[in-house]
């Protein structure tokens, strides 16, 4: 395992058997992570202690007794409330994942997850006996049969054919452009003002855009984007402190200290992992 600091202890993963698929184990005396969302779809099951999460507007417990399930893209915080210690394993699924799992349940698409905390003792240890067994990697067919059973108990008790409630046409329009232009100068300091004058609307009205269509301010989002194509670019291979640069972080350690804050481990934890 590799160490962040005397009390936390993180471990993950790329699964070299499911494109998309990735696998976390943390042990956390101290960890607070700021508002961030993964392109995943992310199962997380609590081992030992709990956490405190805001997702939805809501703050709520995450325990040993209680699974948690964020959509992909869905905002979301946390840290460790009264708990002294957090104990607990995640899987990430991304698009290729998601897709692969859909053909194996015979569906055209997953569903959608309307609560985030989910009370069901039975499939927690379906998913801890998952990781387990994907962690180990010995047992390919175990493996596989475990995956698709235990999503598929997993969409059938929890899931919404619901979908997502999407925001406003205007909105989508201007989100698209915003988006456009921060991705086109991702690497720059970009301003309030400077998403302002593009979408012509008062710097309070773009912050209340963001939140309305993306949960978190343009600031976090900017962030996020930043840090989801650091995590591209060192899956590839590229060095940290390049990274770093043409994500649009100001030095090295800034992109470390997001990256902690978002992900719970360290970009070299992670460019370490993707390449084993």
């Amino acid at each position: 395992m590799a160490r962040i600091d005397p009390l936390n202890v993180t471990h993950y993963w790329r699964d070299q058997r499911l494109d998309g698929l990735s696998l976390m184990r943390a042990d956390f005396r101290t960890q607070h992570y700021a508002p961030h969302r993964h392109e995943a779809f992310v199962i997380a099951a609590t081992e030992f202690g709990g956490s405190v999460f805001r997702s939805r507007g809501l703050v709520e417990q995450a325990s040993a007794s209680t699974l948690l399930a964020f959509n992909p893209a869905e905002p979301h915080s946390g840290g460790m409330g009264a708990s002294r210690r957090w104990r607990y394993r995640s899987l990430y699924l991304e698009q290729a994942a998601i897709d692969a799992v859909a053909r194996g349940l015979g569906i055209q698409a997953v569903p959608y997850f309307t609560r985030n905390l989910l009370p069901d003792l039975d499939l927690i240890s379906r998913f801890l006996l998952l990781h387990g067994v994907l962690q180990d990697g010995r047992d390919v067919l175990r493996a596989n049969e475990l995956m698709i059973s235990t999503f598929a108990l997993l969409f059938t008790r929890h899931g919404s054919g619901g979908g997502r409630i999407e925001p406003a046409p205007r909105d989508r329009a201007r989100l698209k452009t915003a988006l456009d232009m921060i991705r086109a100068r991702l690497n720059e300091a970009l301003s309030l003002s400077d998403l302002s004058q593009t979408l012509a609307l008062t710097q309070y009205q773009v912050i209340s855009l963001f939140k309305r269509t993306t949960g978190l301010t343009p600031h976090a989002y900017v962030t996020q984007l930043r840090l989801d194509v650091a995590c591209r670019r060192l899956a590839q291979g590229a060095g940290i402190a390049d990274v770093a640069v043409d994500c649009g972080f100001y030095d090295q350690s800034a992109l470390t200290r997001h990256f902690k804050r978002c992900f719970g481990l360290t970009p070299l934890q992670f460019a370490a992992a993707t390449r084993s």
